[in-house]
């Protein structure tokens, strides 16, 4: 079907994707959801083939391509049906990396931008915490200069690959008294003496480890400070909109996946002498959610063309977020409900992406949150602008 925003190029590597999924990951993910751990290996086969570094420079190892490929990568991950195993790599692509290579020094980059495209190193990012939630301004974590080392202590929560990442990139406040101001990233190493992290029992995204970690008089390099002191709360606003587009990304193709399953479901199965595909009503229903599906989608290739050109597109990634998962969750709740009694059955897909789905208007800044942000920039003229650095 042709489509303004893919090349022959991006449908090879679609499929070349596509089949490599099928191999490495397809096998195990019954396994993954089961224990709750992704093998580190596939993190390294993801960062041998360069999935990690298609939207990255070359001198640090990526491939620098257009953001399509990078919406290719996430729009197949939902078809291999499991949340927490795509949300565990666009976590390692996407989430601390764009603070290690947008904030981060040249040392920096080199000790754990690199591998993380390579899949050698795991990483996370915290800024979530148990009090604050979306409350981004209001974290108590706390990092106390002493010298030239900073001492962090506080806590944060669901920090996806928070259990079994080599290293965390976090946000603590260098001025408790500043509000958002006083904000600042840094990263360190796993085992810098001081963290701890609990493993959190989820709904869904179960291939996951989703964590809890507290730090102790963590005690790090001032180096290891990350852009500018104080300047954290920007940084962090600037990359919320890659996020966000993300989230609705996932979102538009899981619910397709769904359809997709739906479908195919309805031409087999048989009731009162027929297949349930030819009884009106469900297949209303089915056009109603193609016709939102396809909707959600185009609207989120458009946002991806402006991030490709180097806008800033905070309130349509925001509306993205906000729609896509809202159709995303209505759309698998009424595909679970077409296939009756079976969809509540662990062996169809339907049961693990309804779980999965629901974290979509939750993760990443809730639907609430959403919805302030793009009233504030509708109603009362708020203009987010990119951080400086």
């Amino acid at each position: 079907m042709y489509s303004k925003y893919f090349t022959e190029e991006h449908d090879a590597f679609r499929q070349s994707f596509r089949d490599f999924l099928n191999k490495e990951a397809v096998p195990h993910i019954d396994r993954w959801e089961e224990t709750g751990k992704i093998d580190r290996e596939i993190f390294q086969k993801m960062g041998e083939m360069g999935y990690f570094g298609l939207y990255y420079p070359e001198e640090y190892g990526g491939l620098d391509l257009d953001f399509f490929y990078t919406v290719i990568f996430l729009e197949e991950m939902q078809r291999i049906n499991s949340g927490g195993f795509a949300a565990a790599m666009w976590v390692q692509a996407f989430l601390g990396a764009q603070h290690l290579l947008k904030e981060g020094d040249e040392r920096i980059k080199q000790e754990y931008l690199v591998p993380t495209l390579t899949g050698e190193k795991i990483g996370c990012l915290g800024i979530t915490e148990p009090f604050g939630g979306s409350d981004v301004a209001g974290m108590r974590t706390t990092a106390v200069k002493d010298g030239d080392h900073y001492i962090i202590n506080g806590s944060k929560t669901f920090i996806t690959n928070g259990v079994y990442s080599d290293y965390l990139v976090i946000a603590a406040k260098t001025d408790v008294d500043a509000k958002g101001r006083g904000i600042s990233i840094f990263v360190m190493d796993r085992e810098t003496p001081g963290i701890s992290a609990t493993k959190l029992n989820k709904l869904g995204w179960r291939a996951s480890d989703t964590g809890e970690i507290g730090f102790d008089n963590v005690r790090i390099p001032a180096a290891n400070l990350m852009g500018e002191e104080g300047k954290g709360f920007p940084y962090i606003m600037q990359h919320f909109a890659l996020e966000r587009l993300i989230m609705g990304i996932n979102s538009h193709a899981r619910a397709e996946y769904a359809l997709e399953y739906t479908a195919q479901y309805m031409k087999e199965r048989t009731a009162f002498g027929t297949t349930i595909d030819k009884f009106q009503s469900l297949r209303h229903g089915m056009a109603d959610m193609y016709s939102e599906v396809e909707m959600a989608k185009n609207f989120n290739y458009s946002i991806s063309e402006q991030l490709d050109k180097g806008l800033y597109p905070v309130k349509e990634a925001s509306m993205s977020k906000l729609v896509s998962t809202k159709i995303a969750d209505e759309v698998i709740y009424k595909c679970l409900q077409y296939l009756g009694g079976y969809g509540y059955i662990e062996e169809y897909p339907l049961a693990r992406m309804w779980r999965d789905s629901r974290l979509g208007p939750i993760g990443g800044g809730t639907s609430e949150i959403m919805r302030e942000i793009i009233a504030k920039m509708m109603l009362d003229g708020k203009d987010y602008k990119p951080a400086a650095k």
